[in-house]
C-alpha cells in the first residue's frame, strides 16, 4: 500500500514522503495512529494544504520532547525479579515494566515508545531506548535486581554475581581445609593407638621375665 507520511518514521522516510508499505503495517499501525494516510490524490492535496500546520505542530512536539529528554537522560528505575545463581531471571523484564518503572520515577510514557528488541532476562544495569518523538530518543537504565539492597549495590558499581562467586570459592576452600583437618586428626589418632600398643607389649614382656 502507498501512503503519505504525516510525520517522520524511522526507516521509512520524512514527513510528506510517499512510501510503499505492507498492507497490515499500514492498517494496524500507521493509519490508526495517524502517522500516515493513503496516498490518494485527495489525501495528497489535503496534505499540501496542511503542510505548514503539520510542520509547525511537529516542531512544537519535537521541542517539547527535547526538553523531556534532558531531564530523562540516564534516568534509573529498579525492577525486582527472582533469579538463579547465574543471574538469569525467572521470567523477563518487558515494555510494560519499563513504563511502570519510569512512572515511579516521575515520567509518563506509552508502551509503544519503549524500544526493546528482546526482553531483559538477566540481572544488572540495562540501557533501554525511549522514543519521545520520531526525531528524539533517550536512553534510561533498568536496574534489575533481586532486592532493593542488591539494586543499590549495582547502582554503586558492584558486580554482585562476581562477589557471590568469590564467596562460593571461599566456602569451598574452607570445606577443603576442614576435610584436611579431619584427615590429619584421624592419622594422629591412629598413630597414638599404635605407639600405646607397642609400649604395653614391651612392659608386659619385661615384667614376665623378671618374675621368672
Amino acid at each position: 500500500m502507498d501512503v503519505v507520511l504525516l510525520e517522520r518514521i524511522e526507516s521509512l522516510g520524512q514527513m510528506g514522503e510517499v512510501v510503499s508499505v505492507k498492507n497490515g503495517y499500514a492498517r494496524n499501525y500507521l493509519l490508526p495512529q495517524g502517522k500516515a494516510q493513503r496516498a490518494t490524490a485527495a489525501n495528497l492535496a489535503s496534505f499540501e494544504d496542511r503542510r505548514v500546520e503539520l510542520e509547525a505542530r511537529n516542531l512544537e512536539r519535537r521541542t517539547e520532547a527535547m526538553g523531556v529528554s534532558t531531564s530523562m537522560a540516564d534516568a534509573t528505575f529498579v525492577v525486582i525479579r527472582q533469579a538463579g545463581e547465574s543471574g538469569q531471571l525467572y521470567g523477563s523484564v518487558q515494555a510494560r515494566d519499563v513504563v511502570e518503572g519510569l512512572d515511579g520515577a516521575g515520567f509518563k510514557i506509552d508502551r509503544n515508545q519503549v524500544v526493546l528488541n528482546r526482553p531483559i532476562k538477566a540481572l544488572g544495569l540495562h540501557p533501554v531506548q525511549i522514543n519521545l518523538h520520531p526525531e528524539v530518543h533517550v536512553d534510561v537504565i533498568a536496574n534489575v535486581a533481586r532486592s532493593e539492597a542488591e539494586a543499590e549495590r549495582q547502582a554503586a558499581g558492584e558486580d554482585v554475581l562476581a562477589e557471590e562467586d568469590d564467596d562460593l570459592d571461599l566456602q569451598l576452600g574452607q570445606a577443603y581445609e576442614d576435610d584436611d583437618d579431619d584427615a590429619d586428626d584421624g592419622e594422629d589418632a591412629s598413630g597414638d593407638s599404635d605407639d600405646g600398643s607397642d609400649e604395653d607389649g614391651g612392659d608386659t614382656g619385661g615384667d614376665t621375665g623378671g618374675e621368672a
